[in-house]
């Protein structure tokens, strides 16, 4: 059964090998899955997963959020699954082609989530980029257009923020997953920093939020092993409603 600490998602955003060892040794048995994005992997490599799949029970989220024409991303796919990673992005982007690819290329072996719309961007900035004015004015439409898209191509689900996550479990169904960044737990409230939509743990919980991207409060606390198990806790809270 998933346990309160499985929903927690710590992504390793450090700059060196070390950094994220040391930080994979600290929370390996009180986080359920750690993140390697770009920054870390264009420095450590397959290397670091493997290591991180060795350290302990965690999981490990590849998200290197592929954008390409569909036979490179579905190539690119085939050798992210041969990791033997739990979760690996890709950008819903343009075309439902590409999103296709990279389920084709995973074959099963990893699930494959789509990019909606990240969780820094905002109504203003879609709005500079041209997008419609019914996508820049509600945010959901945006993102659920490309929810149905990754759906439609076979995705085992999408990346987006908390205040998404009702209308993807009432559209798609519990089973297509829901991973949400932009946590912040902050004293009961949400501090945004460079993020532009925020939600609590709790919050994303109960939307129905399957794992949850949590970082900084972490990582940034005098103790980060406390502080991911006190995330936990609200989790587990929201949970059984208490």
């Amino acid at each position: 059964m998933k346990s309160a600490k499985d929903y927690i998602v710590f992504p390793l955003d450090v700059p060196s090998a070390e950094e994220a060892r040391s930080l994979v040794g600290l929370l390996a048995n009180d986080v359920g899955m750690f993140k390697v994005g770009l920054e870390l992997f264009i420095r450590s490599g397959a290397e670091m997963v493997r290591w991180i799949q060795q350290a302990g029970p965690a999981k490990v989220f590849l998200d290197l959020k592929l954008h390409d024409i569909p036979a490179t991303v579905q190539r690119a796919m085939a050798q992210v699954a041969e990791l033997g990673v739990y979760l690996a992005t890709v950008h819903c982007g343009e075309s439902r082609a590409m999103l296709e690819a990279a389920v084709k290329g995973a074959g099963g072996r990893v699930n494959v989530l789509g990019v909606t719309l990240l969780t820094s961007v905002s109504s203003t900035e879609l709005e500079e980029a041209g997008f419609r004015e019914r996508y820049w004015k509600d945010l959901q439409q945006l993102v659920m257009k490309k929810a149905t898209m990754a759906r439609d191509a076979g995705c085992a689900g999408i990346v987006c923020s908390g205040h998404e996550v009702d209308g993807i479990k009432t559209v798609f169904g519990d089973g297509f997953l829901a991973v949400t960044p932009g946590i912040r737990p902050i004293d009961g409230g949400v501090a945004a920093d460079d993020q532009s939509r925020v939600v609590t743990p709790a919050m994303a919980v109960r939307r129905g939020s399957d794992y949850l991207v949590i970082g900084r409060p972490i990582r940034d606390a005098a103790d980060p092993r406390a502080a991911a198990r006190a995330i936990a806790a609200e989790i587990q809270g929201a949970l059984t409603g208490s």
